[in-house]
């Protein structure tokens, strides 16, 4: 019997749209070997392909921290049962919808103990052990733990890890997995490069990369044109946006930039 490969997502609030939505399910289709089915948990369903089962939000059971940064609405995930996933497979796995899915993800689905728990490193610093979230594979309500420990007091939590990704580490612990090497990028970290080099060459994409993922952002829909943020201006080339910083003052900004990115166009479509 041929097992459904389940993947979810999680789409609320303004920032994302049902675009977003429909080209992770176009991705997902060209990287996998069906069957699969992409679950996409929303406030708003309004535009999201039909071939895409939406959900209401799950339940987060508390108030969501109010003074810390952070994506603690995905801590809902870690509850005992996700309603409406019935009959499919008890094994998922979540990708962030700002995620460029760029190689097969057969792998995702068939690597390490099916009961593990698997996250990607947290790139940005590779010695802590932390995880990061934007993807990761679990079996559904193996670790009810997690979320009710962070409903007991979610602001003090917030306060103290300051990252929902870092919370689901911790409370891991030596339960925790890591995809192999290269498999999953971070764009600004491992495509972009550091400031030198965005200013001579456009983001690569890594050999064996399978997922490219964009945490803090730049969102790809903005670095695929040679924008960093939606309300940039216009790529104008690299002499451009070096001028408009050094004639503002604003320093931070040089390392804010990235030429068009043509492999973006060709996977996230």
């Amino acid at each position: 019997m041929t097992t459904t490969k389940l993947i979810l997502c999680i789409k609320w609030g303004a920032k994302y749209g049902a675009t977003y939505v429909n080209r992770l399910q176009r991705m997902v289709a060209r990287h996998i070997t069906p069957p699969f089915q992409l679950v996409c948990f929303t406030d708003d369903a309004d535009g999201i392909d039909p071939a895409i089962r939406t959900l209401p939000l799950p339940e987060l059971g508390c108030e969501e921290p109010q003074r810390t940064r952070g994506k603690w609405r995905k801590l809902a995930l870690w509850g005992r049962q996700l309603d409406g996933l019935e009959g499919l497979a008890g094994t998922a796995l979540f990708v962030d919808l700002d995620s460029v899915i760029v190689g097969d993800i057969d792998a995702y689905f068939s690597y390490g103990a099916p009961d593990a728990v698997i996250l990607e490193r947290n790139w940005s610093r590779p010695l802590s052990g932390l995880g990061q979230t934007s993807v990761f594979r679990f079996p559904i309500g193996s670790h009810p733990e997690i979320l009710d420990r962070f409903r007991r007091d979610p602001q003090a939590i917030a306060d103290r890890f300051r990252y929902e990704q870092h919370f689901v580490t911790a409370c891991l612990g030596d339960q925790l997995r890591f995809w192999p090497r290269g498999w999953t990028r971070h764009f600004r970290l491992h495509c972009l490069g550091p400031l030198p080099l965005r200013y001579l060459r456009p983001a690569r994409l890594p050999a064996g990369s399978r997922i490219i993922t964009f945490p803090g952002g730049p969102n790809p829909g903005d670095v695929r044109v040679g924008r960093w943020k939606a309300d940039s201006p216009p790529y104008a080339g690299r002499w451009a946006h070096l001028r408009r910083q050094l004639s503002q003052g604003t320093w931070g900004g040089l390392r804010r930039f990235a030429m068009p990115v043509p492999w973006i166009d060709r996977h996230w479509t």
